[in-house]
């Protein structure tokens, strides 16, 4: 057998490029030029090659298809001469033809109006799916809560912190990592909790998570291994940190809160083993827990029940001074629960958990079944961003602009909906307004009719079960001083026009 023709044959059966999945052994015999300007022209016109996209370098796809670079180059000028690419010098060969226009569609029903597919979306009993389609719900004015100034997003600081880490990470760095978390982040969390929240931990018990949320579930999963099943909540209190729980563990009982937070009578009443608060700023009516109170709950945990801290909006305070953390009393009875979500954005998805001890185990298997761990290089730049100040003097702008927006809210609601009582106004990114009983509708219906006029809200009874007048939850932090004066002023017509 001759030597030469059998590695030509080896060759040519290896011959093939990952581009459009090209294979130059499709081709018939002598026509390879043919073949390779057909199947270039198919997929500009299916859209595999849409208008800007790069051709390879003709010497690449020849070497990669084993073929002579004279026939990519001949199949390049065919396509220039028919108008679908053109080339850019050392910028490459750039398609710039669209693909061919398709059938048109058989005509859509019309779209209902923002008044017809409200009432949908403000459901008075909501399923766990409402924040999604509620996030994707266009509006001129969204005061919706939960949502920070997300245009605030210190890019130039996290810009520089990157380039920093990037310029000194090993190449192991780049692996796995520790489910747990960077050590880096984990510190960085543990110093910033000891001078912030009053937290001390070692950075061994902390946790690096996906946002409190994942926080939840993973002691969902935690708890019922431990035979916990039933998680009391705050009432008033977050439905999305409920419908969280509920996912997981069998039975919620609503518990009532007052001006001084969570009622513990009511709570030891339930029989519940653990509870889920937002002492620091409640959710949604802002109350902080009163001493009295937080002694009182501070025992019943002592006696065996556990508290889930969501410390919630703790560092956006105006008007009074700093509460510590109920982690910092009690730790081996308290779940504490944090993130960067409201500090820099919900897209970092980035938090962090602490348990005590018997619970860390099974936290840390729910932790490692859900995602073997956190995105790696994100962390090494938050801790970069906590550990040289720069996300404290975010905090300190954030402050200033947020308290703007918020007396601009409030300025607005005594103008326009003077019949309203304010809630939470301290601390926080949102407000809960109460409205009269007599208002004529309900606050899904307020909301409904909100969003038919350009505004999109979060009607209070969301977050209730029990007994509690009709009002609205409005954040402020993601809209300027105008635009939320028009929108308090569309929800005072409203309300004028339902009364």
């Amino acid at each position: 057998m001759n030597r030469s023709k059998a590695v030509a044959s080896d060759r040519s059966k290896e011959a093939g490029a990952d581009f459009l999945q090209l294979d130059s052994a499709d081709a018939p015999p002598g026509g390879l030029t043919d073949w390779l300007t057909r199947r270039l022209r198919e997929a500009v016109a299916d859209g595999r090659l849409p208008a800007g996209s790069r051709l390879p370098a003709s010497r690449v796809l020849a070497a990669e298809l084993g073929i002579s670079r004279g026939v990519v180059t001949d199949a390049y000028r065919r396509l220039a001469e028919e108008g679908q690419v053109t080339g850019h010098g050392r910028g490459g060969t750039v398609v710039v033809a669209g693909p061919a226009p398709a059938a048109p569609p058989a005509p859509a029903p019309a779209a209902p109006s923002p008044g017809r597919t409200a009432p949908a979306l403000y459901r008075a009993d909501p399923d766990p799916e409402v924040f999604d389609l509620l996030r994707g719900t266009p509006a001129r004015i969204d005061l919706t809560p939960g949502v920070p100034d997300l245009a605030a997003f210190p890019r130039a600081a996290w810009l520089r912190a990157e380039r920093a880490v990037l310029d000194g990470l090993a190449a192991h760095d780049l692996g796995y990592g520790d489910i747990r978390g960077t050590p880096a982040l984990r510190r960085a969390v543990a110093h910033w909790l000891a001078r912030n929240r009053g937290v001390r931990a070692d950075p061994d018990e902390i946790l690096i998570v996906a946002g409190t949320a994942q926080a939840l579930a993973l002691l969902g999963r935690a708890l019922e291994r431990a035979g916990i099943s039933e998680v009391a909540v705050e009432d008033p209190g977050s439905l999305g940190a409920r419908q969280h729980l509920a996912h997981w563990l069998a039975a919620t009982p609503p518990v009532p809160v007052d001006a001084e937070g969570i009622r513990v009578d009511a709570l030891r009443a339930t029989g519940a083993p653990a509870v889920l608060l937002t002492p620091a700023h409640q959710y949604p009516t802002g109350v902080v827990l009163g001493g009295d109170r937080r002694r009182e709950l501070l025992r019943w945990a002592a006696e065996g029940g556990l508290v889930i801290e969501d410390d919630y909006d703790a560092e956006h305070r105006y008007d009074r001074p700093p509460v510590p953390a109920l982690r910092a009393a009690l730790p081996e009875r308290v779940c504490y629960a944090g993130s960067v979500s409201k500090l820099l954005a919900p897209a970092l998805r980035t938090g962090w958990l602490l348990v005590p001890a018997r619970l860390r185990e099974a936290v840390l298997d729910a932790k490692r079944f859900a995602d073997l761990g956190n995105p790696v290089l994100p962390q090494f730049v938050l801790a970069r961003l906590m550990e040289s100040g720069e996300l404290d003097r975010h905090l300190r702008l954030l402050r200033r602009r947020h308290r703007r927006r918020r007396d601009a809210m409030i300025a607005a609601i005594r103008t326009h909906l003077p019949g309203a009582t304010v809630h939470g106004a301290a601390a926080g990114l949102h407000l809960m307004l109460t409205l009269p009983e007599e208002l004529g509708c309900t606050d899904t219906e307020l909301a409904t009719a909100a969003l038919a006029a350009g505004v999109k809200t979060q009607p209070l009874s969301w977050h209730t079960r029990l007994p509690y007048p009709p009002g609205l939850v409005l954040g402020y932090a993601a809209g300027s001083p105008p635009e939320l004066t028009e929108g308090i002023a569309v929800l005072g017509r409203l309300v004028r026009r339902a009364g």
